[in-house]
């Protein structure tokens, strides 16, 4: 054997590990906003803003960062079966090219069954993408101790091809500075999450 054969293998294989690391890592990805674009924020008191003003909603704040429309369709209480009942009819209302869906938090604290959970999800993000819209899941962490986000975000978005934003709310709510009280976010929190999922969105190539 050619003595440089094994250094054009071993360069050949270092190739082909970088492309694969890489694609594991990319995430994927959603069609640019056009520039009247909708982004329907959808979720319960997280996406509602409890704890904060109106105005420091993470939506609101989302809406100056983008600089696109952003419907806060978030509504307190409310768990996953409940969204999926309501999803359907915003969708036909608001028209939006993308939904952000930040639900899951109200069915940890009821101590419903996660299976539940991940099954109303999935039916959310297929409703979303059958009617042609982009769909950014965000994790919500499990309180207690740690602030886990339950893996079913993970499955759910990757079997779904869509992206995730899971480590936002966790570094939030695990730091008491940016919360109003021991579930909520403050001003300062729902920034940072605005922030995190506008690097998400740009990342995903949905803004530039």
């Amino acid at each position: 054997m050619h003595p440089a054969i094994p250094k054009i293998l071993r360069s050949a294989c270092l190739g082909l590990l970088f492309l694969f690391l890489s694609a594991c890592h990319r995430s994927p990805e959603l069609a640019p906003l056009p520039t009247d674009a909708v982004v329907l924020a959808f979720g319960d008191s997280l996406t509602y803003g409890t704890g904060a003003r109106p105005e420091e909603s993470y939506p609101a704040v989302l809406e100056q960062l983008i600089g696109k429309r952003v419907v806060n369709a978030g509504v307190p209480g409310e768990g996953t079966d409940e969204g999926k009942a309501r999803l359907p009819a915003l969708l036909d209302e608001h028209r939006p090219a993308l939904v952000i869906i930040c639900l899951g938090g109200n069915d940890f604290l009821r101590h419903m069954d996660e299976a539940t959970t991940e099954t109303n999800l999935r039916e959310m993000v297929r409703t979303a993408k059958e009617r042609g819209r982009g769909v950014l899941l965000v994790g919500v962490p499990r309180l207690g101790f740690g602030l886990e986000v339950p893996s079913l975000y993970e499955r759910v978005a990757r079997d779904a091809g869509i992206p995730l934003e899971e480590k936002s709310l966790k570094r939030i709510l695990a730091d008491n500075s940016l919360k109003s009280d021991p579930i909520h976010p403050n001003a300062a929190g729902y920034r940072q999450l605005a922030e995190r999922i506008a690097t998400a969105l740009r990342r995903s190539g949905a803004i530039p």
